[in-house]
């Protein structure tokens, strides 16, 4: 506005003409006579009337042609400056008013979600001290104090798991709600940007297989992260830690590759765009109370894969598709080879990379595959927990799923979506397949009359 009172000013101040010589009202009446005159036509006449003229007055003349040009240019100058001042005047206005009427807006946006429920898990509603942040979705932001006294001060006896950046620990809210917090030591901008990442996705992610995000923290350089609690611990301590996997069936472990699969299959086919979750391993598939499978750890997980082509590699050791490790290529074929390798885990009762020698490790997939594909050296290499309790075709079955999924080449893999309606004949209905058991125990019609037609 400043500039636009300026620019007016100027403008009448440049009104006054100034003038070199006289002003025209100022000639003799005779040479306005003699110059407006219609008696003096030739142009020889004109010439030389003009020539007996005064210098003064000759120069005069030509000064008032030049001083309207000037009038003219200072005229439109001070037009478009005051155009321009008017525009930038009113763009600051704009964005002025944009500025302060759009956090108002915000705050009744996340009140009324929150009013709504559509924020904030019903329970932590009896917390006073959650409050609603987030970039790009609502998350329940938890007091630091209500965490800490949830963990016992954190204390190792809580201590749930362990991964890169820190621990993961138990943590009872109240009497009857029980939850687990991932505590991440964000001194490195690693750990930090996994914590944005994962706090990102899982605020706009909801699917059975996938983990519930119920609230985070920050507090100094640690970063917390609340989940729902997975009675069952992860399925990596139910293969390879004390029970060594007794208290997984044929039936169950059928159940939790379909849930893995399940939640793959949301991630690369319904997400958009597209997540590839990068880490999956069996210690990120958490199983709660009714061994219901969900993916968890998604600090890695990556969208817009074609955009982020200088992908930093990061995964674990087994896991990791040979493509990506060697060159650096991420597509979702190298989650379908992550998931080859679980399916292996749990079919065999193996970890995906065991010690021969203090310096030489293989991997499961070098050791099984020759005898994944010979039928009577397979049995014989199962886990001896499940060993003869399944169908043999079923396991024929598995065994086929997997090899397709490892293979080296990413091109020869299965799509998750190929995986799933796979392995959905061989879970029971009870657990979410379509498996009849009591069809599958059944035996088999004596061989004469297997081939009759019914009803003979």
């Amino acid at each position: 506005m400043k500039l636009l009172l300026i620019s007016v000013l100027l403008f009448y101040c440049l009104r006054k003409p100034i003038w070199v010589g006289a002003r025209p009202d100022t000639l003799a009446p005779s040479v306005l006579a003699s110059v407006s005159s219609p008696a003096v036509s030739p142009v020889s006449s004109i010439s030389t009337s003009m020539a007996a003229f005064s210098p003064g007055i000759e120069a005069g003349i030509e000064d008032d042609h030049v001083d309207a040009h000037k009038k003219m240019l200072i005229a439109l100058i001070v037009a478009c400056t005051a155009l321009a001042a008017g525009i930038l005047s009113l763009l600051c206005l704009w964005i002025y008013r944009r500025k302060f009427s759009r956090k108002p807006h915000r705050r009744s946006a996340r009140n009324s979600d929150a009013e709504k429920g559509l924020a904030l898990p019903p329970f932590l509603t009896k917390f006073s001290s959650v409050t609603i942040v987030g970039k790009k979705g609502s998350v329940p932001l938890i007091d630091y104090k209500l965490l800490e006294k949830a963990t016992d001060n954190f204390q190792d006896g809580n201590i749930l798991g362990e991964g890169g950046f820190g621990c993961v620990y138990k943590a009872q809210l109240d009497d009857t709600l029980n939850v687990a917090v991932k505590k991440l030591n964000c001194e490195s901008q690693d750990a930090e940007r996994e914590f944005e990442n994962e706090v990102d996705l899982l605020s706009k992610i909801q699917h059975p297989n996938v983990i519930s995000l119920l609230g985070c923290c920050i507090h100094c350089d640690a970063r917390f992260i609340v989940y729902e609690l997975m009675q069952n611990g992860s399925l990596e301590i139910q293969l390879h830690g004390p029970s060594h996997g007794s208290a997984l069936t044929w039936h169950m472990r059928m159940k939790i590759a379909l849930d893995t699969a399940r939640g793959l299959e949301y991630l690369h086919e319904h997400c958009n765009p597209p997540v590839i979750h990068r880490d999956l391993k069996s210690s990120n598939i958490l199983l709660d109370s009714n061994f219901n499978a969900k993916l968890s750890d998604f600090g890695l997980a990556v969208t817009d894969v074609a955009q982020n082509k200088n992908i930093k590699l990061s995964g674990t050791l087994g896991y990791v598709a040979p493509e990506y490790l060697l060159d650096g290529k991420l597509t979702d074929k190298s989650d379908v080879y992550a998931f080859g390798v679980v399916l292996l885990e749990i079919l065999l009762g193996r970890r995906p990379v065991e010690k021969l020698a203090p310096a030489q490790c293989q991997s499961i997939v070098t050791w099984a595959m020759p005898q994944l594909t010979d039928r009577s050296k397979l049995p014989n290499i199962v886990d001896p927990v499940i060993k003869d309790t399944m169908d043999l075709k079923h396991l024929y079955q598995v065994a086929a799923v997997a090899v397709l999924c490892v293979q080296a080449e990413p091109s020869y893999r299965p799509l998750i979506t190929d995986v799933l309606h796979s392995l959905v004949p061989l879970v029971p209905v009870e657990l979410g397949g379509t498996l009849r058991v009591a069809q599958a125990t059944r035996p088999a019609p004596p061989a004469d009359l297997a081939v009759l037609p019914s009803g003979q």
